[in-house]
């Protein structure tokens, strides 16, 4: 084979080679886990009517290739949510959405515990380079002005404090509307769990702009 073909092919596969080097790597799917109670776990709802299968539709929709777990379990507290962050940490999320607390506050726990969980849960996170969205959660009248203030309080000053995306209130235009909740008057229902991932869809999009570091 003459010598000027030999080397016109070698050319060809080094520009093939440098292209190929310079071209950036497809992006793998970004993993998103929820880490709630039921109202991630979808109490009351088929499972294809979740919070977090519907979210994921929503951003799979809007163009984000993402993959949402659903790690709600029905009745965690704060304490249970942390208890089992290290086993779902297992799963490798990329990012993490934290809703908790709506189970202490329906017990009446004092909210300092709960801002101690939360604390270390967000605290977890950051040292496994997960950024987290905390999703707050609002105090029931009946249990008194203080604690309300107290409980509400915890969730906006570990944003604060952690630096971590905040979304004020899980159920922000779904609570007290009996069109949009179960009959229990306290999980929502399909058309409910619609309205939360509308309101929290570009909180969570911000969220996936950040780097995993």
């Amino acid at each position: 084979m003459p010598v000027a073909v030999i080397l016109r092919r070698y050319a060809v596969a080094a520009l093939l080679v440098n292209l190929m080097a310079a071209t950036p790597a497809l992006a793998e799917t970004a993993k998103i886990m929820v880490l709630g109670d039921s109202i991630a776990a979808g109490f009351g709802l088929p499972a294809s009517e979740a919070f977090p299968v519907r979210l994921e539709e929503k951003l799979r929709a809007e163009g984000h290739d993402v993959q949402v777990i659903n790690a709600g379990v029905s009745g965690d507290t704060t304490a249970a949510g942390l208890a089992r962050l290290d086993w779902v940490l297992g799963d490798k999320p990329d990012f993490a959405v934290v809703e908790l607390g709506a189970n202490d506050m329906l017990r009446g726990i004092d909210p300092a515990i709960t801002r101690k969980n939360l604390d270390e849960i967000l605290t977890r996170l950051n040292a496994a380079k997960v950024p987290a969205l905390l999703v707050g959660m609002m105090a029931g009248r009946n249990l008194g002005a203080d604690y309300a203030k107290a409980f509400q309080g915890l969730y906006s000053a570990l944003a604060q404090k952690h630096g971590v995306a905040f979304y004020p209130f899980i159920l922000d235009g779904v609570a007290l509307d009996p069109a949009l909740n179960q009959g229990d008057g306290i999980h929502p229902n399909a058309r409910g769990v619609a309205v939360m991932v509308d309101r929290m869809a570009p909180y969570v999009v911000r969220l996936l702009q950040r780097s995993k570091g």
